[in-house]
Order: C-alpha cells, then sequence, then structure tokens
C-alpha cells in the first residue's frame, strides 16, 4: 500500500509534539522552527505553523452521528485501535465522538472515536470488523 501524505496547521511545534509523540507514539521525522513530521501509522503528516486555525464545522452526519468536517485520520487494526484509545484516555484526552460501534452487524462495521489534538484539528480513528469492507 502507498503511504499517504497530510499537511496541515497547528498552533506550535511543542504542543504538536507532545499530542503526535508523546500521547499517539508517532515517531518524529525531520523539523525546523516552524514545520514537524511524524510517522503516522506509516503516513506521512507535517505539522506547520500557523495563526490562522480553521473553525471546525460538525456539518457531517454519519450513521446518525454528527462529526466535523473536515477531518483526517488512520484506518488501524484492532489492536491498534485499542492502543491507541488506551493511550488517549490515559492522557486524559476528551473524545468528540467516544468510541463506539458504527453500522454494527451490517457491510462496513467498525469501531471509530474522534479527537482534536492541542490545535483544535479533529482526527478519526477507525478500525474495521472485517477490512475487506473499508470501501
Amino acid at each position: 500500500m502507498n503511504s499517504f501524505h497530510y499537511a496541515f496547521k497547528v498552533k506550535d511545534i511543542a504542543s504538536t509534539i507532545e499530542f503526535y509523540g508523546t500521547i499517539l507514539g508517532c515517531s518524529l521525522g525531520r523539523q525546523t522552527e516552524t514545520w514537524v513530521d511524524f510517522n503516522f501509522f506509516g503516513h506521512q503528516l507535517s505539522a506547520h505553523i500557523s495563526k490562522s486555525l480553521p473553525e471546525l464545522d460538525y456539518c457531517g452526519l454519519v450513521d446518525g452521528v454528527k462529526v466535523p468536517i473536515p477531518h483526517f485520520g488512520c484506518i488501524l487494526q484492532k489492536e491498534e485501535f485499542d492502543f491507541v484509545k488506551q493511550q488517549l484516555e490515559n492522557h486524559s484526552i476528551d473524545f468528540i465522538v467516544k468510541p463506539q460501534v458504527r453500522y454494527e452487524n451490517l457491510k462496513g462495521e467498525q469501531q471509530t472515536m474522534f479527537v482534536l489534538d492541542y490545535s483544535n484539528n479533529p482526527i478519526e480513528f477507525k478500525s474495521f470488523k472485517n477490512d475487506h469492507e473499508i470501501f
């Protein structure tokens, strides 16, 4: 599988390293005073400092739950999903969508959860019951 690259805005480097590196366990890549890269579960995230962070818009409705759009995230294996959930709980990160099962007993059944990083970027983590039903 090919890796995905995503560049996004953050308020500062220190809190970004704390969230993605310490809490999520993403390894740190290259960095300067204004941006930092992470290995986000095999994908490249590039966090860039900005004074103009976007406002949240909960315009998405998925399986009856309002979700912020845009958001980014990662599809994980169940063990990884459980690890990330535990890390978030251990660090007292509030869930904007609590861990739950979506589409239970239907095609595409998945565990999902949403959090905000320290710059208010919404992130979704998913784990599908059957990987062949991702799309």
